[in-house]
Formats: structure tokens, sequence, C-alpha cells
């Protein structure tokens, strides 16, 4: 009789353990992902661009229906957690830690600006095994920590300093410039970037004869203007800050430098720098990371939607949207919400994007191409990759 029991009492217990276990295996109701973000700070208005990107693609894909996650035999809603890191290293790996502890987010989404958040954010998560979606970091930086839990999504920086002079090389050679004028921040990243668009500027046949550098802060530009047209050139490259870039350009036109061309980096694409040069920064390029007139499904309708939000247009809420869009492919084809294998099948596969196919390859290296536009009566238009656009490149207004 004691056998008995005991054999019923363990057979009662048995199938306590199955039916805790098996509500435990199916009741994850939600895939958390987690987002650092700079939402005060000296990045903050990018920032908030990457999170209204993260927060669409949240909402369609939940429009949808879910992911379908097939160990767990279901679809799944996406539940987004931001935290601001306040653009600050230190505080990006503790926003990071506190996903990951705190949270316990499923997987991680890219914070912003390399070092200042990205990096951290993945040397974090590295140390807890916690996969890290990334974009915005330069590959030398994201490669030389060997990450096992990260994967970068971003530009490569050749593609930067060459992108003006091949936007130029769709023109009949009697429009292109002669002589390159550079106008470049003074700092590490000014000295370097003057550098590569000198050496790019050789490779694709043309001359840079002269090279200026601007004082961050500065507000007087002249001496250096005035120079650089000592030296008859023809066309301008700046690679500065929206301050320094929108005051830069309208002392050229104050001093009538005669510019067939303006090329801003990094100050000139966003909607800060139309406002605070209104219709002087008519015919000025500038880069970009997506264009609203890609012809990616989608694209356009998400470009419309940020400017129905917003009453401007963006060059690169795109990129962030698509970042989500190949986690959401991955998890799927992963069938599962362990980070290892999303993340193998981030490098196994190709999505499809609003910002084109993005393909990684086996170091968790994706790279997209570099886009020019030119500000035409308040919005940005795309006029480079020429494969991707019909619209030609205009002289400066």
């Amino acid at each position: 009789m004691k056998k008995v029991c005991a054999f019923v009492t363990g057979l009662a217990m048995l199938c306590c353990l199955v039916c805790m276990g098996a509500p435990h295996a199916t009741a994850k109701d939600v895939i958390l992902v987690g987002a650092h973000l700079p939402l005060s700070g000296v990045s903050a208005s990018v920032g908030r661009d990457q999170k209204w990107a993260y927060e669409r693609a949240v909402e369609d894909v939940n429009a949808s229906g879910g992911i379908f996650v097939k160990e767990l035999g279901t679809k799944l809603p996406v539940k987004l957690i931001v935290e601001d890191d306040q653009s600050n290293p230190a505080k990006a790996a503790a926003a990071v830690e506190k996903l990951i502890k705190g949270h316990k987010v499923d997987l991680l989404l890219s914070g912003q600006v390399g070092a200042l958040g990205v990096l951290p954010g993945m040397v974090t998560a590295e140390k807890y095994q916690k996969y890290y979606h990334g974009t915005v970091i330069w590959a030398p930086m994201f490669l030389s920590q060997n990450f096992q839990w990260s994967t970068m999504y971003f530009v490569e920086i050749p593609d930067i300093t060459s992108m003006p002079f091949k936007a130029w090389n769709t023109l009949p050679e009697s429009r292109r410039p002669q002589r390159i004028g550079l106008f470049v921040e003074d700092s590490v990243d000014g000295r370097r970037t003057a550098e590569g668009l000198t050496a790019a500027a050789s490779a694709h046949g043309y001359t840079v004869v002269d090279t200026q550098l601007l004082k961050v802060g500065a507000k007087d530009f002249r001496p250096q203007i005035h120079a650089s047209k000592s030296k008859g050139v023809d066309a301008a490259i700046c690679f500065a800050n929206v301050p320094e870039t929108a005051v830069l350009l309208k002392q050229i036109r104050e001093m009538n430098l005669g510019l067939k061309y303006f090329q801003g980096i990094k100050g000139a694409w966003s909607y800060e720098f139309w406002k605070a040069v209104g219709e002087q920064g008519e015919g000025v390029l500038c880069d970009g990371f997506w264009s609203m007139d890609y012809p990616y499904p989608g694209a356009k309708e998400l470009g419309q939607r940020y400017f129905e939000d917003h009453g401007y247009y963006s060059v690169g809420v795109g990129m962030y949207y698509a970042l989500c869009q190949t986690l959401w492919q991955a998890i799927e084809k992963a069938g599962t919400l362990d980070g290892a294998k999303v993340r193998q099948a981030v490098l196994d596969n190709t999505f499809q994007t609003v910002n084109g196919p993005v393909d990684y390859d086996e170091r968790g290296v994706a790279f997209f191409p570099m886009a020019d536009f030119q500000w035409r009566d308040g919005k940005q238009v795309l006029i480079y990759p020429s494969e991707l656009t019909s619209t030609s490149l205009e002289s400066l207004q």
C-alpha cells in the first residue's frame, strides 16, 4: 500500500510540474525590445527622430498581427521600452544595463552617435550576452571590439567622402566644378574629413585647391571665404555643425564667392539648417541616409507620415525604420527570441526594407549607400544615387 501511495504521490507531483512548466513555456505574451536613446543633451534632435521611427515600426508590425515565433507557436506583439541616455556614454551604458536587468528585455535596438551611445551600449550588451541590433557606428570602431552579441548597419566612411564627387560626375563635363574649396570644422574629425575629401577628389578627377578651418562656435568666416575666393574656388564642401554651416553659407552669399555648388556634410541636411538660412539655402546640397523617394515598398508612405507629424521632411528616419524591419524579420526566421540565434539569423539572411535590401556579412556588418540631396523649396530632393532618382543636380541658385 505504501508503494502504491508513493507512486500516486510521485505521479501527482510530476503532473504538477508538467502543468506548471507548460504555462511557463507559453505564458510569454509580448516581445520586449529595449532602446537607449538621446532624448536630452546634444544629440536630442536625432534621438527624437530615431524614437519616432522605432515607434512607427512597432505600430506597423503589431498592426499586422505581430511576429510569429515558431518555438512558442504563436504571433506576439512587440513592446518598445525606451530609456533616455542623455547623450552621455556612461549613462548609455547604465541605460542598457537597466533595460537588461530591470526591464528584462529580450533584444536591444541601437542607440545613437557612435562613441557617445552605441559603443558603450554594445559593450554593456556584450557583458550580459544580450543581442544588440546596432546602427550609427563606424565599421572600424565596431570591428575593433570583435563583438559577438552585436551587429551594425551604417554607411562606409569612404562613401561619405566620395559622394560629392560621384554626384558631380553625373553631370556633363562642362557643368562640373574645377577648383574645390574645403571648409571643415577645426577638430580631429574635421581634419580627417578634409584628408578623406582631398584623396577622394583626386580619385574622381577633381582638385582641392584650398582648405579652410572653421572654429566651432565662431560667427565670422569672412577671412576664410576671402582666402578661398583668391584661389578661384568654384565649388565648396563644408563639414561642420548646423550653426557654422549656416553662418558660412550666408557669408558666402554676402561676399559673392560665385560658387557653382555648395555641398554640406553633417550640417546642412536638417530642417534646422533650412530654418536658419531660409531661401539662401535654395540649391544647397546635403548628405542623408535615406529618402522617401526611394523605390522601395513603404518608403514614400513613411516619409509622408513623418511630414504629417512634423510639417517637414526627413532624410534619416528610414534608416532606423529599416533597422527594425530587419530585426522583426530575423526573429521570425530564427523562430525564437534567443539572442544568439536571432543574431545568426541576421547574418544568414537578406532582408527587404524601406532602405532597400539589407545583407550582413560574417562580421555582422551591413552597409547602405550614402545619399545626396538638394534643397528646393524647403525640401531635400534626392539627386544621388543616380540609379534611384530621375532628378538632375542643378547649380547653386
